[in-house]
């Protein structure tokens, strides 16, 4: 049976309005954390949402799989997919810093469908719909017109596995730093991606991220008028690949150049 896409968005929008209540709730409250890693946190919050999203979601499209990062993190993409990232940026999170969201998307496979990104901390909700457009909250939303290095303001992170990267990514930020207006590390790639797509960071970059990092995100700016590639290899990005540049389409060409692809 087709999907409805605009009452699946409709239900999505509604349950993620659900889960910005709690994240909010939370965000005054003593947190309840944990460490998966030295440096990769949980929180109660992060389990709670993800609970919260999938109990609302799954009736929306029956028998659609979940990838979720906290339970079903070794679900394969295959058919009608929701992809969850419940609290991106939970390490902010852990330490009152607002720059936190929540990550849905619907995909077929490794087709998008739709994608919501919402920072309730911030008050910035961003959705896209395959073929129609993307909206930071509610209104028609467009990457920048950048298109030199020089003017450019360019987001990145840095992976949970730090040490085993140290010297690419010291590498890749010592020409960022030289050759851009600058750099910019919230610590939430979907949101440094939903940032791309409405215009407030030129491109941004970054490696081993998890498909429910940036499954929303990648949709949100390809509906704005971006384009997003991977990098070393420069090939068109799948989720799961290790390294993903989004940008504004203009500045594209010239950040592949900065990172070795020229």
């Amino acid at each position: 049976m087709p999907i409805d896409i605009p009452s699946v968005l409709a239900g999505a929008l509604a349950a993620v309005d659900a889960s910005d209540a709690r994240i909010r709730e939370d965000f005054a409250a003593p947190r309840e954390v944990r460490h998966k890693g030295r440096i990769d946190l949980v929180t109660a919050t992060d389990l709670a949402v993800e609970a919260l999203l999938t109990e609302r979601l799954a009736p929306l499209v029956p028998g659609a799989a979940f990838l979720a990062e906290e339970t079903t993190a070794a679900t394969v993409l295959a058919g009608p997919t929701w992809i969850i990232d419940p609290l991106d940026g939970t390490t902010n999170f852990a330490h009152g810093f607002p720059f936190v969201c929540t990550s849905v998307a619907l995909y077929d496979g490794q087709v998008p469908l739709l994608g919501i990104v919402s920072a309730p901390i911030l008050g910035q909700r961003f959705h896209a719909v395959a073929g129609g457009g993307a909206f930071c909250n509610g209104a028609p939303m467009a990457v920048s017109a950048v298109a030199d290095p020089v003017d450019a303001l360019v987001g990145t992170g840095f992976p949970y596995a730090i040490a085993e990267n140290l010297d690419e990514i010291t590498a890749d930020l010592r020409v960022m730093l030289a050759e851009t207006q600058g750099i910019r590390r919230p610590g939430s790639a979907a949101l440094d991606l939903a940032y791309v797509a409405c215009g407030r960071l030129d491109a941004f970059y970054e490696m081993a991220l998890n498909p429910w990092d940036v499954a929303a995100g990648v949709l949100l700016v390809a509906e704005a008028g971006g384009t997003v590639t991977g990098y070393r290899p420069r090939a068109p990005y799948r989720l799961g690949d290790f390294r993903v540049l989004a940008s504004n389409g203009r500045l594209h060409e010239a950040m592949l150049g900065l990172l070795g692809e020229g």
